[in-house]
């Protein structure tokens, strides 16, 4: 596959991102407008709670999801919060929740609220994707990384996400390497997203490649493979141009 081939296909496999502090309406409806390109829409765009029926209105005549976040970005909040957060997510209208992991709890040892968590996050989405965010940055350990991971599995996830982006540390090739080894190695259909710090086609063709190496050519459609990001759209589309 060309470049041009590959730049397409990363299009159909991200999701495109907003999530700043100073989000209104109108950079909302913006990033909905990038997200449909003459390559077909991105996978998802990903949005706060507050901004969910502003992107599904725009978007309603799309295939395009509505992706949101719970217990974001620190992955502290309670239960009950948390619970309260997903419930207001799917009632706006959100196709796909992406949720931080309590790694502080899972560092610590807490492995009760892990499961707790777990329990909440599997029953309130149902149908509904998931996507759970390790932050691998503050995790670190290649062991404690797969330890996390595994956990995760056990509750048939849909996806295992890197990063919330809003740590020092967000996605690496290492850290992707760890998630795509243990999902090969756990035989479930779990996806994989990469998030956080990924702004061009080079470093987001590594992931793709990545994926493709350990579970195979065909593993990275939009059903198993995601990258989250703000600005890598621009020159995704500037190397699919080039194939013009």
């Amino acid at each position: 596959m060309d470049d041009y081939q590959t730049a397409r296909q990363l299009i159909g496999c991200l999701d495109l991102t907003s999530l700043n502090s100073n989000d209104n309406e109108e950079t909302i409806i913006h990033l909905c407008e990038k997200a449909i390109t003459p390559y077909g829409g991105t996978a998802a765009v990903c949005v706060y709670p507050q901004w969910i029926s502003t992107a599904k209105k725009y978007l309603k005549k799309t295939p395009i999801k509505i992706a949101s976040v719970a217990n974001f970005p620190n992955g502290n909040n309670d239960i009950k919060q948390i619970k309260d957060e997903i419930k207001k997510a799917l009632s706006n209208g959100a196709d796909e929740i992406d949720i931080v992991f309590p790694y502080h709890d899972f560092l610590i040892g807490n492995i009760d609220n892990c499961r707790r968590f777990m329990e909440t996050i599997h029953r309130e989405c149902g149908k509904h994707t998931n996507k759970i965010i390790l932050e691998t940055g503050e995790l670190k350990h290649v062991s404690t990384i797969a330890a996390a991971t595994r956990f995760c599995l056990e509750y048939d996830v849909g996806f295992i996400k890197t990063s919330t982006g809003k740590t020092p540390v967000s996605a690496t090739i290492g850290a992707a390497n760890i998630i795509l080894e243990t999902i090969r190695d756990s035989g479930k259909n779990t996806g994989f997203k990469a998030s956080g710090g990924i702004k061009d086609y080079e470093e987001a063709r590594k992931y793709l490649i990545l994926s493709e190496v350990i579970l195979g050519k065909t593993w990275p459609d939009s059903n198993h493979f995601r990258i989250g990001a703000s600005s890598l759209l621009d020159d995704l589309l500037k190397i699919a141009n080039k194939g013009e």
